[in-house]
């Protein structure tokens, strides 16, 4: 009898305790799972009836920039193919009349979205072809971009050599305005014989008469021991041609630079030795290009610059000088370099070559305060 009141009891007792233990500890399939917010996408329509589902990155030069919701892959869209838009996250709408809104926008009539607004929320109906960007990545005033590299070298012993060299070149470039300088000096000598000792500068000056066309005022400016040249100079001023800009290509052409100018120019040249090579002062012609391509967002940069000066009387009389090399980032700011420099002179002063090359590697600093997203 007692053994049945026992049993009785046990079965009483297990369900309720089961029950307590289950509400103080719930298994995973009763405990609610967080939920996870899904972020509102932007929205493509585009003229062809096609939807595309992403984040609106920018629109520029008439190209729509969108993140596939699919894959990070990049979407490039005409922005005159799109018939209707929705962005869900606020960005800067610029309007042809100069106005910049930011905001969200909704999708309107085919050809119009509906831009809201302003700290109100208010709604107004804009046309497709009355944005002309989207989002875009704002410069700021002036734009600086430069280097500054040296190298050096030095043997003892059997030999006595030593060699430095310093080139820099730095830009500043507002939306009228180009101020180009280039310059390098470089030295060196074998147990105190001097062997090598050229210093060389240009400045520039350009102003943007069109956002391409442009006028330029230079000065080139040299001095060479060996050659028994004091001071070498040349004046000149004339047009200039802006025909590639950054973002002009695609690809890995899209920082790609080039321009190209010409101009009459008087040219010097003066030697610490008279009675060898008698000072020389004519009118001159200038044309000068310069090229410039940033790979992998500026990690190597390749470049080239040269300067002819051609006699206005005898087109065989010039003079030439051309800089070729790759700039590469290490770190940061920290770049190494690689320069070759070649002169030519077809009236080289008595006793000296007609050519000159000059091979430099260096390391140093190198800057650009270009925005970029």
């Amino acid at each position: 009898m007692k053994g049945l009141i026992v049993t009785i009891a046990l079965l009483t007792v297990l369900p309720l305790t089961t029950t307590a233990v289950s509400a103080a500890f719930p298994s995973d399939d009763s405990i609610p799972m967080p939920q996870t917010a899904v972020p509102a996408q932007d929205v493509v329509t585009l003229k062809d009836g096609s939807v595309i589902h992403g984040e609106v990155i920018e629109m520029v030069g008439g190209v729509l920039q969108m993140k596939s919701a699919l894959a990070d892959d990049l979407i490039k869209i005409k922005w005159s193919e799109v018939s209707r838009l929705a962005v869900s996250h606020p960005i800067p709408f610029h309007l042809k009349e100069g106005t910049v809104l930011v905001g969200t926008a909704e999708e309107g009539e085919p050809g119009t979205m509906k831009l809201k607004a302003g700290p109100t929320g208010s709604t107004m109906s804009v046309p497709m072809d009355a944005v002309t960007k989207v989002n875009p990545v704002v410069q700021p005033p002036v734009i600086y971009n430069g280097s500054l590299n040296a190298g050096y070298s030095q043997s003892t012993g059997n030999s006595q050599l030593r060699n430095v060299s310093i080139l820099a070149d730095f830009v500043a470039r507002s939306e009228q305005l180009r101020l180009s300088l280039l310059g390098r000096y470089v030295y060196g000598d074998n147990a105190g014989s001097l062997n090598v000792r050229n210093a060389r500068g240009t400045i520039k000056l350009d102003f943007f008469i069109t956002k391409r066309l442009y006028w330029f005022a230079s000065a080139y400016v040299e001095n060479d021991f060996l050659q028994n040249l004091k001071l070498r100079t040349a004046i000149a001023s004339g047009p200039g041609y802006q025909f590639l800009e950054r973002g002009d290509l695609a690809g890995i052409f899209k920082d790609m630079t080039f321009y190209a100018e010409g101009g009459p120019a008087y040219f010097n040249e003066d030697y610490r030795d008279n009675s060898i090579t008698g000072d020389r002062a004519s009118f001159r012609a200038r044309v000068a290009m310069k090229w410039d391509w940033p790979l992998w967002d500026g990690r190597v940069t390749l470049y080239h610059y040269n300067e002819i000066f051609p006699s206005v009387q005898n087109a065989s009389d010039f003079f030439f000088t051309m800089d070729n090399g790759v700039r590469m980032k290490i770190l940061a700011g920290l770049a190494s370099g690689f320069q070759v420099t070649t002169r030519y002179n077809n009236r080289p002063p008595a006793g000296t070559g007609d050519t000159d090359n000059l091979y430099l590697l260096t390391l140093g600093y190198a800057f650009d305060t270009t925005r970029k997203r």
